[in-house]
């Protein structure tokens, strides 16, 4: 072979394998991208709602469960960002209902904001999501981890609230009904493996991405297409 056919001969080797190359990098992406579209898990039933603060009409075809920590700056985020989106398209249309499971994962303040939120409930069912919003609301925009759930915050939030006697509040938080509540929220979190909060479930399909509001409406309006069936 001459030193020219040589040379051609390297050059489509060389090409071949950096086809090849790029196409396995391709597969591998495409089987990533698959499998990290498809990690949402489903369960044969969904968390219980019974006695949790739930908003939308009782008979509502599609549940939507957010397991949250009023101390997590994500579900502060998500609270803001996609909330009042599925409150508008779904909740308010009588399409979904929509129930707030609490996650202790930042210890004794999580707990605290919990103990607070179940309490409000228990007073005045009503006004629990103006609490669960202004104590969201309270939380900081930077220094997550400086201590902000405190009594005096939620006396603060909760005096603004009408209808909300703060006495009686303080006598609930200690009030074992409530406690058990808390600790009901405990459990369905190690029953359903919540490992991040928010996470966000679908009539018994918790999503990978929790913050993916396409896959929400997805999942959702696959829900309601076979009720319609």
């Amino acid at each position: 072979m001459t030193k020219k056919g040589n040379s051609s001969f390297k050059f489509v080797v060389i090409v071949t394998l950096l086809i090849f190359v790029a196409l396995a990098a391709f597969v591998m992406l495409k089987n990533k991208n698959t499998e990290t579209n498809n990690n949402d898990i489903s369960y044969e039933k969904q968390p219980s709602i019974e006695g949790q603060p739930t908003l939308g009409e009782p008979d509502a075809p599609v549940t939507v469960v957010e397991f949250g920590d009023f101390k997590c700056p994500a579900c502060k985020a998500w609270s803001e960002q996609y909330f009042p989106q599925l409150l508008k398209e779904y909740v308010e249309k009588g399409d979904v209902k929509f129930s707030y499971i609490n996650v202790l994962f930042h210890g004794e303040e999580s707990k605290l904001g919990a103990l607070a939120a179940e309490a409000i409930y228990k007073q005045s069912p009503e006004s629990y999501w103006v609490f669960n919003k202004e104590l969201f609301n309270a939380q900081p925009n930077a220094d997550h981890d400086s201590l902000w759930i405190t009594m005096d915050k939620i006396n603060e939030i909760a005096g603004s609230i009408p209808g909300i006697n703060l006495e009686q509040l303080q006598k609930d938080m200690q009030d074992q009904s409530v406690v058990d509540e808390v600790n009901k929220d405990s459990k369905l979190v190690d029953e359903f493996k919540v490992q991040l909060t928010p996470s966000i479930m679908v009539n018994g399909t918790m999503l990978e991405d929790p913050f993916d509001y396409g896959k929400i409406k997805e999942l959702i309006d696959e829900a309601l297409k076979g009720k319609d069936k």
